[in-house]
C-alpha cells in the first residue's frame, strides 16, 4: 500500500484555454507533480479537446511529466504523434484497439510508459496476463468524455482489487485514478490504494492564487 502523499496530476482540461501556457507553468510552479492531458476525438468520447500540436507547444514550457490520456479510437495510429509531440506517459482504452498487449508494447519501445484505462465498465482482470507491461492503471470514477461529474463510490473496489494486482506482480506500477476528484474523495482514493490523484476542477478553482492551496487539500495537507 502507498505510504508517502499522493502525485497530483491536474488536468489543464479545466484550466482557462486562453491563457494554456501560462495555465501549465502555474499549475506546475504550485506544486503539480504531472500534468494530465486529456485527449478526446468526438468518437470514442462525446467531446472533442486537443492533439499532438497542442501538447507540443506546451512541451518547452516545463519540465514536469506529460500524463497523456487518450480517448481516441482507433488508438495504435496516433501513438507515435504523442509521444514525438512529447507524452512521457500514455494511457489508452482497452477498447480503443484490436490489441491491448501490442499497443502497450509499441508505447514502452518508442520510450514512453505505457498505461491501461479501466472505464467504469472496464474489469480489473484485463491486464491480468500482461502486468510486465505496464506501467500505470487509471481507473475512471466517471464516465470519460467530460469534466465536472460526480464521482462514482463503486469504482472504490475496482482500485482495491487493481492495488491488490501490483501488490503481488512486484511490479512499480503506478495506480491513478480521475473523475470526481476533490478533497473530499482524495482520501476514499488513497485509501483503497491509489497513489497518482487526477484532478480538474478541483485543482484550477479559484485561479492561480488558490491553486497551490488546492493542490496541498489533494495531497492532505
Amino acid at each position: 500500500m502507498p505510504s508517502s502523499p499522493p502525485l497530483i496530476a491536474p488536468s489543464i482540461l479545466a484550466s482557462d484555454f486562453a491563457r494554456l501556457g501560462e495555465e501549465v507553468r502555474a499549475i506546475v510552479a504550485a506544486g503539480a507533480d504531472w500534468v494530465h492531458l486529456d485527449v478526446m476525438d468526438g468518437h470514442f468520447v462525446p467531446n472533442i479537446t486537443i492533439g499532438p500540436d497542442v501538447i507540443k507547444a506546451l512541451r518547452p514550457l516545463t519540465d514536469a511529466p506529460f500524463d497523456c490520456h487518450l480517448m481516441i479510437a482507433p488508438v495504435d495510429p496516433f501513438l507515435d504523434a504523442f509521444r514525438n509531440a512529447g507524452a512521457d506517459r500514455i494511457s489508452i482504452h482497452p477498447e480503443a484497439g484490436p490489441h491491448l498487449n501490442r499497443s502497450l508494447k509499441h508505447i514502452r519501445a518508442i520510450g514512453a510508459k505505457a498505461g491501461v484505462v479501466f472505464n467504469p465498465s472496464t474489469p480489473p482482470e484485463v491486464i491480468e496476463w500482461m502486468m510486465d507491461d505496464v506501467d500505470l492503471c487509471l481507473v475512471m470514477t466517471v464516465n470519460p468524455g467530460f469534466g465536472g461529474q460526480t464521482f462514482m463510490h463503486s469504482q472504490l473496489r475496482k482500485i482495491e482489487r487493481l492495488r491488490r494486482m501490483i501488490d503481488a506482480s512486484g511490479r512499480d506500477i503506478r495506480l491513478e485514478v480521475d473523475g470526481g476528484v476533490t478533497a473530499e474523495t482524495a482520501p476514499l482514493c488513497i485509501a483503497a490504494g491509489a497513489d497518482v490523484l487526477v484532478a480538474g476542477s478541483a485543482a484550477f478553482k479559484g485561479g492561480p492564487d488558490h491553486y497551490a492551496a488546492n493542490i496541498r487539500a489533494l495531497k492532505g495537507g
